[in-house]
């Protein structure tokens, strides 16, 4: 009996040991991916980040974007529009489920552009869906918006 408990808890800490490697693997794709859009628009290296069933829901577009190609063109539309600044992110929360195959990815953003002349700070939150498929993780939805007044 000792010994199955020795070995349970062997294998929570392999566990945990792989959920921190998951959770790192997730970040780092969120970080790469912000990086496509906010550094120079790359689309090709951004589009390989994009599940092709993937959804949004943003505050600047009626309804939900939906599938890859909608998704991608919204956030061309976004950097072509603007000149991009500087973008921070914190606070980064993840949560792994469904035995490692999903994640939720939520954190905070600070983002300062010009658009039309005009210079804009917008602090916000993000949450993204990702999906592990072919040993990669990509984002199926994705929801952002500014923070509250007053937060």
């Amino acid at each position: 009996m000792p010994f199955l408990l020795f070995q349970s808890s062997l294998i929570s800490g392999d566990l945990l040991m792989d959920q921190s490697v998951e959770m790192q693997a997730i970040k780092t794709t969120i970080r790469e991916m912000n990086r496509c859009w906010t550094e120079s628009w790359d689309e090709t290296r951004f589009r390989e980040y994009i599940h092709p069933e993937a959804v949004a829901i943003v505050p600047t577009t009626p309804g939900v974007l939906e599938g890859q190609d909608a998704y991608v063109a919204g956030w061309r539309g976004f950097v072509e529009a603007v000149t991009i600044h500087s973008w921070d992110e914190s606070d980064h929360r993840i949560r792994i489920h469904a035995c490692g195959s999903s994640a939720v990815v939520t954190y905070r953003f600070t983002i300062s552009f010009t658009m039309s002349g005009q210079p804009v700070t917008m602090k916000g939150r993000d949450m993204f869906f990702l999906v592990r498929e072919s040993g990669r993780w990509l984002v199926v939805a994705d929801q952002f918006s500014p923070e509250p007044p007053g937060s």
